[in-house]
């Protein structure tokens, strides 16, 4: 049995968590750590569990768990570990940004199964990766190790509400983002440089640009990346070198027909589908940002480095947004 914490309970990621959790047929949830919720039922803000449950959030006991899931927003889990006095054997998996580059001086290793399968079985430390990233790295990966990028990438990706997380912005306001759709952070996306590295993980010579242009959707989760380059293959090559390279990976299928967003919300899959137009190679891939994009990936990674199966607890469809 895996015993497991979580800091930060209150915000969608960690409701995503706790929906998988809650039915892991090897997990304890031995504490749920809310700051603004403290001594409150976790079904006051995680309505759906009610039932489900009776966990209350609480103080946070590190003595008593295997690995702790870090949901606190981006920018506070360096300061979270320089102020906590955690046990040396504490596994930790992080949903913010903070460690992801491969630069950060805390020793974890990037989280996305398919690209880092075998450095996450011996890790004690992981920086799950951002959900656009996800998304799109999974498109680009088959590309990449077969070193076939050779001109610029271009991405236009849309992502669901959720995405911004629970706190209220502007433009997170239903009367905004209903019935409304709008780019932001053109060229310029916190998750480039994440999806910059991961390709040149593989293709270490790529050296031109990955133009990636994210939209906000009007709906509340999911993400569609469409991504398109130069690529020699044919068709059929393509979707060969596709099915070879994620053929022991799961949770990554290759679809003879354009995907749609809701054929992945709820579940941990990404789904890919590609066309050739000229020399253009064109990839479509769609995943749920809260689940593939955060906490199943998180499930995805705890699994892996406990020697589970990777798809234990994954199975369940939760109920969420």
């Amino acid at each position: 049995m895996v015993n497991v914490g979580i800091i930060g309970g209150a915000g969608y990621t960690a409701g995503e968590l706790l929906r998988i959790l809650v039915w892991h047929p090897t997990v304890n949830i031995a504490f749920v750590q809310s700051t603004s919720h403290a001594g409150h039922p976790i079904t006051d803000v995680h309505k759906d569990l009610l039932g489900d449950t009776n966990l209350v959030f609480g103080e946070a006991d590190y003595s008593a768990v295997d690995v702790i899931f870090i949901c606190s927003g981006h920018g506070k889990t360096k300061a979270f570990l320089e102020q906590s006095n955690l046990p040396n054997d504490l596994y930790i998996i992080d949903l913010s940004t903070d460690y992801r580059p491969k630069n950060n001086d805390g020793d974890f290793v990037y989280g996305l199964p398919e690209l880092n399968k075998e450095s996450i079985e011996t890790a004690s430390r992981i920086a799950n990766p951002g959900c656009f990233a996800t998304c799109i790295e999974l498109g680009l990966l088959p590309l990449a190790e077969e070193k076939q990028l050779s001109e610029e990438i271009h991405v236009n990706a849309i992502t669901g509400s959720t995405g911004a997380g629970q706190n209220p912005t502007v433009t997170s306001h239903f009367s905004w983002k209903n019935n409304n759709v709008a780019v932001y952070k053109a060229f310029t996306h916190q998750h480039l440089a994440e999806i910059t590295e991961s390709v040149l993980q593989l293709q270490p010579d790529y050296s031109k640009a990955i133009n990636f242009i994210p939209v906000r959707g009007n709906f509340s989760r999911g993400i569609m990346a469409t991504v398109y380059t130069d690529c020699e293959w044919s068709l059929e090559e393509a979707k060969e070198k596709y099915q070879s390279y994620y053929s022991e990976h799961p949770f990554v299928s290759i679809s003879n027909v354009i995907p749609d967003v809701k054929q992945v919300v709820n579940t941990n899959k990404c789904v890919l589908y590609l066309e050739k137009h000229g020399d253009k190679l064109m990839i479509v891939s769609v995943i749920d940002n809260l689940l593939k994009g955060a906490s199943g990936q998180a499930v995805q990674n705890m699994n892996i480095m406990f020697g589970l199966n990777e798809k234990e607890g994954l199975g369940l469809k939760p109920v969420g947004f």
